[in-house]
């Protein structure tokens, strides 16, 4: 019993005891003179980080395991090769730190609060920066953890050689109550040496840190050189932009213009707007929900950008329930003139089809120097800066000048500087082009394959615009095979070797664009006074080699019930040049006619197609020659006997995917031709 009750008072006494020196020591720490530290704490820390640190007017600490440290007037230099004199320089500061974490030289600040802060902030393309907290500051394990900031006003500098920034960010918190976004800012400077500007509120709490759950609020209004930005919504780590997730609304005149600015490469495009979701995770950005104009296209889908691997990679899949063709100008490297493309052959209407015709036929001069194929380099360096991987939609072409197309698709990828396009499908004219495009900006210049083939085409939509084709009918398939080398596309076609083939079966044709080609007087003057009529198509094809951008034909035929056409001739791709000559030859007698070979040339920006002149001036001088004797004879001249002869339109058919080795009759086929 007495055992029990000494062992009772001496608990009681020893917990008093305890409890008097904690008192004690809570009394001596709370009254304990700080401000008599300052000075060997200012030393210390000076020595340390190699640079000026000062707390100028009152210390306050309350010791613990997170200690947090209260300062009036804390002045922390830069380093010497930094611009702004200070890193922080504030009127007070209170901040928490973790003790354990700093015995092994780790700075972590849970919390700090901030009065009237001036910050210096500057990182160098070598990696030295003034916030690590080192002698050596290219050391990042130096670099202080931040949880949470709390500021009232002041003024942030932020300057980055390697991005080509020179911001200044002013703060201000609202006195009153401004909800959740208390704190108001403004941003002017430089981004990516492109003149800079932001504005914007957020929550009062700014996070910083990795390891925060709770993302604050945030509103920016941002202009980046001729691109604009606004965002509504919450981040979760101000330092590394992670957790972000907001709405955001995006304009500017060039999609283009965005690697430049965030490095994410896109095609060039005219002026666009769009708006969507935008969401960060670590090191992946997702915009999803995005809506918008390209032009007078629309836009929609979803796109991800992963930054987490060596060579950052686009995915998404994108749509357009509308695309004007012209939009496409500035992606392929059209210039904008070229968006309309003139036709060789175009008729005002049907009461004037000869006429207009004729007129169509005579050779341009006003545009023969103008280029179509588009001349803009290829930037290889931004092929190399990011794969991708992206699916095309288009439901819906409009206003395409030289093409009827309707609809497309295509899968874009890019892995360490190979484009490839591949499937590429398109809808022509009632039938499809598919294949594939590949592009190597590996070597210098890049090189390029593509296969294409053309299937079901059909003729009266081809060429839309020309009145003698609308009631022709007939389907059309093809291949194009080629490989070059260039930084354009005028510079790998002009470089292209491989074969080119055009290939069409039974069908039907305008007997009066016949009569035309091959000059049939009184063939024309028929039809001119009772109307235009189709003729059985029995076959065409058109097949060339591709030798260092220059086609040489190897078969060139057209075969109707009334007229057989055979043509030969070269296609310079290089300098856009024609040079074909097509020999017309009737199946049925005629007068008045003066048959000679049809001349194709000009360049591709204004082609041309006239009659050969000595041939026709030779039929033309025996019709007035036997004019003199005797009028009736004169009409002799211009009888064409008619005594054209079917082209075996299967070997045609098959010669035209034939090596051109295995086609050098084709010129002993003409002349026979010419000869019947």
């Amino acid at each position: 019993m007495k055992n029990s009750l000494f062992q009772s008072t001496f608990l009681r006494k020893l917990f008093a005891g305890l409890a008097l020196l904690g008192v004690l020591y809570a009394l001596v720490f709370y009254f304990f003179p700080w401000d008599a530290l300052r000075r060997p704490i200012n030393r210390y820390v000076s020595a340390q980080l190699g640079r000026r640190f000062e707390i100028t007017r009152h210390l306050v600490v309350h010791l613990g395991a997170t200690t947090t440290v209260q300062a009036d007037g804390v002045e922390l230099a830069n380093p010497e090769w930094a611009s702004e004199p200070f890193l922080l320089k504030a009127t007070a500061a209170e901040f928490d730190i973790k003790v354990l974490p700093l015995l092994f030289g780790k700075v972590e600040l849970p919390r700090i609060a901030l009065t009237e802060p001036e910050i210096g902030l500057q990182i160098e393309p070598d990696g030295r920066r003034t916030w690590a907290l080192s002698r050596n500051t290219s050391d990042q394990s130096a670099v202080p953890d931040i949880g949470s900031m709390v500021v009232d006003q002041g003024i942030v500098k932020y300057l980055a050689a390697a991005q080509g920034a020179d911001m200044t960010v002013q703060f201000s918190l609202a006195r009153e109550s401004a909800g959740e976004l208390p704190l108001s800012y403004k941003v002017n400077g430089k981004w990516r040496n492109d003149p800079f500007t932001a504005s914007g509120r957020t929550g009062g709490v700014l996070q910083l840190g990795k390891n925060t759950a709770a993302a604050f609020p945030v509103e920016v209004n941002a202009v980046a050189g001729k691109t604009s930005m606004k965002a509504k919504g919450s981040v979760a780590n101000l330092a590394d932009f992670a957790g972000i997730d907001v709405t955001f609304d995006l304009e500017g005149r060039n999609l283009e213009e965005l690697y430049k600015l965030v490095g994410v490469v896109l095609p060039s495009t005219p002026p666009y707007k769009l708006r969507g979701k935008l969401a960060k995770h670590g090191k992946v950005w997702d915009a999803s929900q995005i809506q918008g104009v390209l032009g007078n296209s629309d836009l929609s889908g979803a796109l991800s950008f992963d930054q987490s691997t060596a060579v950052p990679l686009l995915t998404g899949n994108i749509q357009s329930k509308r695309l004007d063709f012209v939009d496409l100008g500035p992606m392929i490297g059209l210039p904008p003139s070229s968006s309309s493309v003139p036709k060789t052959v175009r008729a005002s209407s049907s009461s004037g089809k000869a006429s207009s015709l004729k007129r169509d036929l005579a050779p341009r001069s006003a545009a023969a120097s103008r280029k179509v194929l588009p001349v803009a380099v290829l930037d290889v360096a931004r092929l190399r800066a990011m794969n991708a991987d992206v699916t095309y939609l288009a439901a819906d072409i409009r206003h395409v000048q030289v093409l009827p197309l309707d609809k497309g698709s295509v899968h874009v990828k890019l892995t360490s500087g190979l484009l490839q396009l591949e499937p590429v499908s398109l809808g022509v004219a009632g039938g499809s082009v598919a294949g594939s495009i590949h592009v190597d900006s590996n070597v210098v210049p890049a090189a390029f394959t593509t296969r294409l083939d053309v299937r079901g085409v059909q003729l009266n939509q081809l060429f839309p615009g020309v009145e003698t084709t609308k009631t022709s009918f007939g389907k059309m398939s093809g291949q194009f095979d080629l490989k070059g080398r260039g930084n354009s596309v005028a510079q790998m076609l002009g470089s292209a070797s491989g074969e080119v083939a055009v290939l069409m079966g039974r069908g039907e044709i305008s007997n009066l664009l016949l009569e035309l080609i091959g000059l049939d007087g009184a063939e024309i003057i028929k039809f001119w006074l009772r109307g235009d009529r189709n003729v059985p198509l029995l076959c065409a094809a058109a097949a060339f080699d591709v030798n260092k951008g220059l086609m040489t034909s190897k078969t060139i035929v057209l075969d109707t019930t009334v007229t057989v056409i055979n043509g030969r001739g070269t296609v310079n791709l290089a300098d856009e040049t024609l040079d074909i000559v097509l020999y017309p030859a009737p199946k049925d007698q005629s007068i008045l006619s003066l048959r000679s070979p049809l001349l194709i040339g000009g360049t591709f920006g204004s082609p041309s197609a006239g009659f050969d002149k000595a041939a026709l001036a030779g039929r033309v001088g025996i019709a007035l020659a036997l004019g003199a004797i005797n009028p009736l004879l004169a009409l002799a001249a211009t009888v064409d006997t008619g005594q054209g002869k079917d082209a075996d339109c299967k070997a045609v058919l098959a010669q035209a995917a034939k090596p051109r080795t295995e086609l050098s009759n084709v010129g002993a086929k003409m002349r026979a031709v010419k000869k019947n």
